[in-house]
């Protein structure tokens, strides 16, 4: 089984970007075009809370821990998890200076209400199978919290959710090692992006926003010069 080395590592948030629009993901992660808008805003002050060390607290039989650092040399990312308890459970595993065994879930924070696509699923997944790489154990379920519900979504890690991981993320490291971005496809949900003004599919074709603004960039020095 091959296994990436961190130079080659992705990060692991662009699983969520890559299900949503792959020229999105490209224009975030490949060409390093970044646009907020009002959904983004929330959403980082909602991560921003969840982030937060002193939010730290103990319930009972969960453990709490805030902005954990995972990663997977088999699966190529690495990133950070909002929350992730550690409840008491057979199924665990040891934890330095605490008694029993403790079994990782991951909660990661949304804003908005819960999605019939599953980009959040996916990215909270890709969060489980780094866990279980690193702590040697299983991660069966995670929670995807949403802000404007106040509730979490159970989410079960089904072998096909797992499956739809590695092959997405086999794809991103294709795209990367490429430099690919892939062309625009107008859809209602672009209305709802934040780099719709940088993306331009009907107006760039083939050309990345890169391209697009190298090209304008020329254009308006062109104009200066008469």
């Amino acid at each position: 089984m091959s296994r990436y080395s961190e130079e080659e590592f992705l990060m692991l948030s662009g699983l969520q970007h890559f299900s949503f629009c792959r020229r999105q993901w490209a224009l975030i992660h490949i060409e390093q075009q970044w646009a907020d808008n009002l959904r983004t805003v929330e959403g980082e002050i909602l991560h921003d809370r969840a982030h937060d060390s002193r939010f730290i607290e103990k319930r009972g039989d969960v453990l709490v821990t805030r902005a954990l650092p995972v990663h997977s040399a088999e699966l190529g990312v690495s990133g950070v998890c909002d929350i992730v308890e550690f409840q008491r459970s057979p199924c665990g595993i040891p934890l330095q200076n605490r008694e029993g065994l403790w079994l990782p879930v991951p909660v990661e924070y949304k804003r908005g209400t819960p999605k019939q696509d599953d980009a959040d699923r996916l990215q909270l997944c890709g969060q489980a199978m780094c866990l279980e790489e690193m702590l040697a154990c299983e991660v069966p379920d995670g929670f995807l919290y949403y802000g404007e519900t106040h509730r979490r979504e159970k989410v079960t890690f089904t072998q096909a959710l797992r499956e739809q991981v590695r092959e997405m993320l086999a794809e991103m490291h294709g795209y990367y090692s490429r430099g690919y971005t892939p062309k625009g496809k107008p859809s209602k949900s672009c209305n709802a992006c934040s780099l719709k003004e940088l993306c331009l599919p009907k107006l760039c074709g083939k050309l990345s926003a890169r391209a697009y603004i190298a090209a304008r960039l020329q254009e308006d020095a062109g104009c200066e010069n008469y």
